[in-house]
């Protein structure tokens, strides 16, 4: 029986590995598989010319060439490349060594130790000045992958099992080093690429190099967390601010917000916001009547981003506070004046995460007749043109309907019809964050509906539309819910407060099973049911 493995194969897996491996995944296997070939080939040449590394020739230039005309991220894209490819043989040699392959186990060694050194010499051509921290922790990968080579080498000359068993242990451990080294090399050289970038948007003085250099940097935030938390880290907030205060730079504010919007989907990100006062600088962008509808839509999104709910930080945004006023009153009337979808899906999600984050935007959204602007624009197909565009109107709706006054204002702009028509919310295409955002429709929808239910007025508009037989059919039937357990117990806390206006409009089942027990009862009752459709 074989003893389990001491060596962690999520080690192996490290950030970068992870980040660029989510990226991959979107890229057509083909091309991924012709992009992969020469690194692969590399190595193999490598092994039968003892890890020497092959020059390249003028006249056979590839893609993956290193010349001084790489990029930055280019350098970083090739760096990653590289990094996860040899993330991934880590791991299969893990897996080899719990078989007992002990002949696939130092091939796969072999392949590695070549890998790294391909990885380190690309780098150190395309940099030209390897520092002295850098070029350790290079020596020591290189030298821990000798000795892993060595070892494994050993293994395969070994018959005897018990012997065998033993080497286990250091074959682990010298995995386990070979991923910390690993793992800290790749770190040193992306937080050095990255303030190279930083460095490169701070000093420029012209709108090429600016673009160029802001290009570069979203393109590294839509590789994963890890990085955005290394530009937040490395001055990248405080460089892309430094663009939006700037006038002659004006054109260049939508990508620039875009990059912040992204980098802010990391608390660091946010914090540092914060620490340059990046919230007036928003504030003044929305309010200032000479930018584009573009450059406002953006600045909803940096809004959006940095209220979200999923971020624990928000709440210590003493400036957002200070600032919220002006900043509510340019996203509602964004959203008024939105030309398309994507402009106001971005305004509608910046004013419903800002609801969630203090009660007073709700006030202010009411005197600002928010109720009317926002269920007019559900009746226009190309400004609400998707689910995810009703959840955040209904989502606003539902925060808002906490208040009494609410209920008035939804009335007059006919926004009961309009929440029976979420009610029957059905995605265009089967994937599943539509089918998602579908069913946070109708949650949302149903507790709006029970909200505003208490005064007698909603009530009543809402037993004329028929609300009854549907929230009756949403709690019997699984599909008509999206088989969702949130719609369920939204709908029967509906149709208990309408069932009490009316309750001659159900029959005795549906009062008997639906509205007389428990609310707990009733939900197991219908989740029951769908049991017994399957």
């Amino acid at each position: 029986m074989l003893t389990k493995l001491p060596f962690n194969v999520s080690c192996i897996c490290l950030f970068s590995f992870l980040l660029f491996s989510m990226h991959l995944i979107q890229v057509d296997s083909v091309q991924r598989w012709m992009e992969e070939l020469k690194l692969m080939t590399d190595c193999e040449c490598m092994c039968i010319l003892q890890s020497k590394p092959i020059s390249i020739e003028d006249d056979a230039q590839s893609e993956f060439s290193l010349s001084s005309q790489h990029s930055t991220c280019d350098n970083l894209q090739l760096l990653l490349k590289r990094a996860w490819i040899i993330s991934t043989e880590l791991t299969r040699i893990v897996q080899k060594l719990e078989k007992n392959r002990w002949q696939r186990v130092h091939s796969m060694t072999v392949r590695v130790n070549c890998h790294v050194r391909s990885m380190i010499s690309e780098y150190n051509t395309f940099t030209k000045n390897s520092w002295e921290e850098m070029h350790q922790y290079e020596q020591m990968l290189v030298e821990k992958c000798s000795e892993l080579t060595t070892v494994t080498e050993r293994c395969i000359q070994i018959e005897d099992e018990q012997i065998l068993k033993s080497m286990k242990s250091c074959i682990n451990d010298a995995l386990t080093t070979v991923a910390q080294y690993f793992g800290q090399l790749i770190e040193l050289a992306l937080t050095h690429e990255i303030k190279n970038l930083v460095r490169e948007i701070e000093s420029s003085d012209n709108l090429y190099s600016a673009e160029s250099a802001t290009s570069n940097l979203f393109s590294l935030t839509q590789e994963g967390s890890h990085l955005c938390r290394i530009i937040a880290k490395e001055g990248g907030i405080v460089a892309l601010f430094k663009i939006c205060r700037q006038d002659s730079f004006r054109c260049l504010y939508p990508q620039t917000l875009r990059t912040l919007a992204s980098v802010c989907c990391v608390e660091e990100g946010v914090e540092q916001l914060e620490k340059v006062d990046g919230i007036l600088c928003l504030a003044d962008i929305l309010t200032d009547i000479t930018h584009s509808q573009a450059t406002h839509a953006e600045a909803a999104a940096v809004i959006a981003q940095i209220t979200s709910p999923q971020l624990t930080c928000t709440q210590h945004l003493s400036s957002f506070l200070e600032n919220m006023e002006e900043i509510v009153t340019a996203l509602l009337k964004l959203c008024q004046e939105a030309t398309c979808g994507e402009v106001f899906l971005l305004a509608s999600a910046a004013l419903a995460n800002i609801t969630f984050f203090d009660t007073m935007a709700c006030e202010m959204l009411l005197q600002m007749e928010a109720v009317s602007v926002l269920i007019t624009a559900c009746c226009d197909r190309e400004k609400v043109d998707s689910p995810y565009s009703r959840d955040q109107v209904v989502t606003i709706l539902a925060n808002m309907s906490v208040l009494d006054q609410c209920a008035s204002e939804v009335i007059q702009a006919n926004g009961v019809q309009i929440l029976m028509e979420m009610l029957f919310e059905k995605p265009s295409s089967g994937s599943s964050p539509e089918v998602a955002a579908c069913e946070r429709v109708q949650q949302k929808a149903a507790v709006t509906l029970a909200r505003l239910s208490r005064d007698p007025e909603v009530a009543h508009a809402a037993i004329n539309l028929s609300c009854i037989p549907r929230l009756i059919e949403l709690c019997r039937s699984p599909t008509e819910r999206h088989n969702s357990d949130s719609v369920l117990v939204a709908c029967l806390a509906a149709l208990r407060r309408l069932a009490v206006m009316s309750p001659d409009g159900l029959q005795e089942s549906d009062f008997q099973q639906l509205v007389k027990p428990r609310l707990v009862d009733s939900f197991l009752l219908c989740t029951n049911m769908e049991e017994s459709f399957v």
